[in-house]
């Protein structure tokens, strides 16, 4: 029986995965500008609308968005939109 194999997987699975990323670990891990760009980034804006937003080039932003990627123990972009999401940076629209 397979059962108890694929159950013990899922177990393991489940018990490796980071917490959620707190408002507290935000504010202590990532730096004013960082907050920003991760803010934007939430928003659903590009680099280049970001760059435009904060006055400094594509490449800055990319920079900030790598950092982000490393602070915050994400995946992606698209797990940065939900940090900003849990995290309370940005709200659903009503």
């Amino acid at each position: 029986m397979r059962a108890p194999s694929v159950t013990r997987r899922l177990i393991a699975d489940f018990a490796g995965r980071p917490e959620p990323t707190t408002s507290r670990q935000v504010a202590d891990n990532v730096t004013e500008r960082e907050r920003e760009v991760l803010t934007l980034v939430g928003r659903g804006m590009s680099n280049t609308e970001i760059a435009a937003e904060l006055f400094i080039t594509v490449a800055t932003v990319k920079t900030y968005v790598t950092r982000l990627i490393a602070k915050l123990g994400a995946r992606d972009r698209v797990q940065l939109v939900i940090i900003a999401y849990e995290t309370g940076l940005v709200a659903p629209p009503r």
